[in-house]
């Protein structure tokens, strides 16, 4: 439960570019990466395994697969933000990561996280 924390700092780092993506390079697809490992760890059936597994292969494949591809300038991508987008990042991660943990997951997903 508490390896989702960094997923959701990661997922609003991707949004507010500073120096955790600068570190990153790829917060997004760290966060599915995290979110996906997280996942595997506390459901072991069948179908847990092929649904996060494949994200969590998809998502090495494509960190590998953009450490190999050119640059084609074809986009301009923004210099390092500022730190304040760090705190930003964590901020809204923490947000996001509470409202989902007691009140999203069990709405969407139908399985409550935390007892209440």
């Amino acid at each position: 439960m508490l390896l989702m924390l960094p997923a959701f700092i990661f997922l609003v780092a991707a949004y507010f570019p500073g120096r955790i993506k600068k570190i990153v390079k790829h917060p997004m697809l760290t966060a599915i990466k995290t979110w996906a490992l997280a996942h595997l760890l506390v459901n072991g059936d069948l179908a847990s395994i092929v649904l996060f597994g494949s994200f969590l292969a998809y998502a090495v494949y494509d960190r590998i697969a953009l450490k190999h591809r050119r640059p084609t300038e074809l986009i301009e991508t923004p210099g390092p933000g500022s730190p304040r987008n760090d705190v930003i990042a964590v901020v809204l991660g923490l947000v996001f990561y509470a409202v989902f943990l007691i009140w999203l997951h069990p709405l969407l997903i139908g399985k409550p996280v935390v007892a209440m």
